[in-house]
C-alpha cells in the first residue's frame, strides 16, 4: 500500500533505538524525511547512518539527526532552528523509573510530567496550526499501555502520561484542527523487546532472586501472542497512523499488545 507521504517531514522523538527508531525506520521506508532526536549524540548519530544506509529507503529521503533533550525550551529551540515546519510528529520519551509512591518527591513529579506530558504538548503547541494552514498534519504520541491498564509500580508514568491522554481526547476534536485534516492519536505499546523492558527484567531478577529467563517467560506466557512485539512492527503501525488513508482517525487510543489486555473496549 502506498501511504501517499512521500515526501513530507517528520519529527521523531527519542529515535536513536527501541520504538522511536522503529518509527522513523517506517516513515523513512515510505520516503518521508526525518528529522530524528534523541539526547545521546553516539546512539543517534549511529541511528541516523542505520537508517542512510536502509537499502528500503528509497534515495534522496532525508534523515537528520540532531542531539538535543526535547523535554527543554532549548532542546526544542535547536530542533527548530533546523526546520521550523513538520507534517508529521512522533512524540516519545522514556518512561520514568519504577518505585513506590511513597519515595517519590515533588521534583520526580515535575521531572515525569515535564518529559511525558508538558513536553510532547509543546511540540503539538508549536505544530499544529502550521499543519491545519497546509491542509496535512499527523500526530502520533507513543503512551503506554500502562494508560489502559495501569501498573503499580509504574506510577510516575500512569500519572504523566494519562494527563497526556485526557489532554489530547480534547484537542484531537478542535474542529479547527480534525477538519483540516490533522489528527491526534495515541500509541499505547504493551511488551515489546526494547532495552527498557530488559533493564526493567534485570531490575526485578534482582528484587525477587528469580533469573531473567524465568520472568521474561513468565512475561511471555501472559502474552496471548506469546511473544513480546518488535520496533519494526510498531513502527509499520504508526506510519499507517501518518498516512493518508487514516485520515479519519481522530483521538484514539490504539493498543498494541498481542492481546494481553483482557478487556472488550
Amino acid at each position: 500500500m502506498n501511504l501517499g507521504i512521500s515526501g513530507k517531514w517528520a519529527l521523531v522523538c527519542g529515535a536513536s533505538k527501541g520504538l522511536g527508531f522503529g518509527c522513523a525506520q517506517a516513515l523513512a521506508r515510505e520516503g518521508v524525511h526525518v528529522v530524528i532526536v534523541a539526547r545521546t549524540a553516539d546512539s543517534l548519530n549511529a541511528a541516523a547512518d542505520k537508517l542512510r544506509a536502509d537499502p528500503e529507503v528509497p534515495k534522496g529521503t532525508q534523515v537528520e539527526a540532531i542531539a538535543a533533550d526535547i523535554a527543554t525550551p532549548e532542546g526544542r529551540a535547536k530542533v527548530f532552528a533546523f526546520r521550523k515546519d513538520f507534517d508529521i510528529l512522533v512524540n516519545n520519551a522514556g518512561g520514568p523509573p519504577p518505585g513506590n509512591f511513597r519515595d517519590w518527591s515533588r521534583e520526580d513529579w515535575l521531572k515525569a510530567i515535564d518529559a511525558n506530558m508538558l513536553a510532547p504538548i509543546e511540540l503539538i503547541k508549536s505544530l499544529v496550526d502550521g499543519m491545519a494552514q497546509r491542509g496535512f498534519g499527523r500526530v502520533v504520541n507513543i503512551t503506554s499501555g500502562a494508560v489502559k491498564a495501569p501498573i503499580g509500580t509504574l506510577g510516575l508514568s500512569n500519572g504523566a502520561r494519562s494527563g497526556l491522554t485526557g489532554f489530547v481526547a480534547g484537542l484531537a476534536r478542535e474542529t479547527k484542527l480534525a477538519s483540516a485534516n490533522v489528527t491526534i492519536n495515541n500509541l499505547m505499546p504493551g511488551a515489546f523487546d526494547t532495552d527498557r523492558l530488559r533493564g526493567n527484567f534485570a531490575g526485578l531478577a534482582q528484587k525477587t532472586g528469580q533469573s531473567v529467563e524465568q520472568i521474561v517467560d513468565a512475561r511471555k506466557k501472559g502474552v496471548p501472542a506469546q511473544r513480546f512485539g518488535t520496533s519494526e512492527e510498531f513502527g509499520a503501525i504508526c506510519a499507517f497512523l501518518c498516512s493518508q488513508q487514516a485520515a479519519y482517525i481522530v483521538g484514539q487510543n490504539v493498543l498494541v499488545d498481542g492481546g494481553a489486555f483482557p478487556g472488550t473496549f
